[in-house]
């Protein structure tokens, strides 16, 4: 091996000037993938560079491969000559990673520093990186140059394989671009806009299951892609927004079809990719139709919880929400026009925003689906909050938390499917005290639980299929008897 073994041999002590150009090094590195990854992302970015960002990384040999060299670093670190100095350093090291790993897992679950439970997977995850860090860590002390080099790797692998883990868990992320914040969506073509006389803006959505016939050549599945939506009247900075346009829309001569502005949660994309295949199946079901769907971006900045408000401090959302994208889609949206056919709809973040907007402007959205949502703005941080865009008044914070919108009036059409997972502790509570609030103000609230599905892609696509199996019928896409579940 390469080093001493005796007990009573002088261990060589590390260099503190290693451990610093080490992490100096890394950090180098790291930063020159981000700003690579950044640069990727623009128009010009070249075949190779498209298609390592469109590496699958929830599932396949990504994630076999890094977890396979995560072992064989671990195997690596202790695979050396005991001696009584080393297998202290590595019980010290594995008591202090455990402890540093609970101190930093209770400190995130009594903060709600990230606004998820933080269950037994993600703190399963957490422990054995920081472990296996710390352990790491400790084989610089004794140690050649080259198993310096080793335990600086083995780290990067350990964070790498609890990154991939935690990313498999949630499921929202399914390839590099997406963890990245980096969007593949390409531009979409959009068909002929149609004209107000012919979407049925009555108040109740056509009937089109009674009356739509599908034409030959239509495709078993919708288009999914990028579109700009100019922030005329807001100017709020927002990333491109998702689109979906079902079977249906995607013939000669489509119906006017419901419209769903569907925001996605922070940090998140504005990715059309799982709502897209969960009406592709409500789709198959009924000769092609479906809604057709705006991924909005209520955010901008994915580090930033924009309340989904119009404040100095993080610009005009609600305008852009309201104004902008409603203004874009009524003009450039073969779709129905009355609230009953309007569908705001939203996942975590974005469905707080989804219950805010649809109790504050009924006249928009008469259907409101909140998946996994937050019960008021910021729920994470009230305190910043409310010192941030209400200089510090309760009040007026209060007064935009959906219940307080909901609470001082009444609604005489309008529909909310309110879904969480069964094993989603935090997100139960403040779903169910919206859904509360929304069958006080007569609306048809409908409170659904998808089982373990967590706070990610199962309770995203379980909640986003309840809530088109209740709306199916009412939005005309479906008999009242025939809107199955997906």
């Amino acid at each position: 091996m390469d080093e001493p073994t005796q007990d009573q041999a002088v261990p060589r002590r590390p260099q503190p000037t290693h451990v610093v150009v080490l992490v100096i090094v890394g950090l180098l590195v790291l930063a020159a993938v981000f700003l690579g990854l950044q640069r990727w992302a623009g128009p010009g970015r070249s075949a190779v560079a498209t298609a390592l960002l469109q590496v699958q990384i929830l599932a396949g040999p990504v994630p076999i491969v890094v977890n396979s060299l995560a072992v064989a670093a671990v195997v690596f670190l202790l695979f050396r000559r005991p001696s009584r100095r080393r297998i202290l350093a590595a019980g010290v090291a594995l008591i202090a990673g455990v402890s540093v790993a609970l101190i930093i897992l209770w400190w995130v679950g009594s903060t709600n520093a990230f606004g998820v439970y933080i269950g037994k997977t993600i703190t399963g995850w957490v422990i054995a990186a920081i472990v296996a860090s710390a352990l790491a860590v400790a084989t610089f002390w004794s140690a050649s140059w080259a198993r310096k080099l080793g335990a600086a790797v083995s780290i990067i692998l350990f964070v790498l394989a609890a990154t991939l883990g935690i990313n498999s868990y949630f499921g929202l992320d399914p390839t590099v671009a997406d963890l990245a914040g980096i969007s593949l969506q390409a531009s979409i073509h959009l068909p002929p806009a149609g004209t107000p006389a012919a979407d049925g803006a009555g108040s109740a959505p056509l009937a089109l299951w009674k009356t739509w016939i599908p034409v030959a050549g239509m495709p078993t599945k919708g288009r999914t892609g990028s579109v700009r939506i100019p922030n005329t009247e807001s100017h709020f900075v927002a990333r491109p927004a998702g689109l979906y346009l079902p079977p249906a829309a995607l013939v000669a001569n489509p119906p006017a079809l419901p419209l769903v502005i569907l925001m996605m949660g922070q940090p998140g994309n504005p990715d059309p990719g799982l709502v897209a295949a969960t009406l592709d199946r409500f789709a198959a079901r009924h000769h092609g139709l479906a809604p057709i769907v705006i991924v909005a971006d209520q955010i901008g900045n994915p580090l930033v919880d924009t309340l989904c408000l119009n404040s100095a401090k993080y610009g005009n959302v609600e305008t852009y929400i309201t104004e902008d994208v409603v203004r874009w889609a009524r003009s450039h949206l073969h779709i129905q026009r009355g609230p009953s056919a309007w569908t705001i709809a939203g996942y975590s973040n974005g469905g707080e925003c989804a219950a805010y907007f649809g109790a504050k402007y009924p006249g928009i959205w008469g259907n409101v689906i909140d998946v996994s949502g937050e019960a008021y703005p910021g729920s994470d941080a009230p305190g910043k909050a409310v010192a941030e865009v209400f200089n510090g008044n309760w009040s007026a914070y209060e007064k935009a938390w959906p219940v307080g919108i909901l609470g001082s009036r009444r609604y005489p059409d309008s529909v909310g499917i309110f879904t969480v997972a069964s094993d989603d502790l935090p997100y139960r509570l403040q779903a169910a005290a919206v859904a509360r609030a929304a069958k006080s103000a007569h609306w048809k609230s409908i409170y659904f639980e998808v089982h373990d599905g967590g706070h990610g892609a199962v309770a995203l696509t379980g909640g986003l299929s309840e809530g088109f199996t209740v709306l199916y019928p009412r939005l005309g896409l479906a008999p009242a008897h025939g809107a199955d579940g997906s």
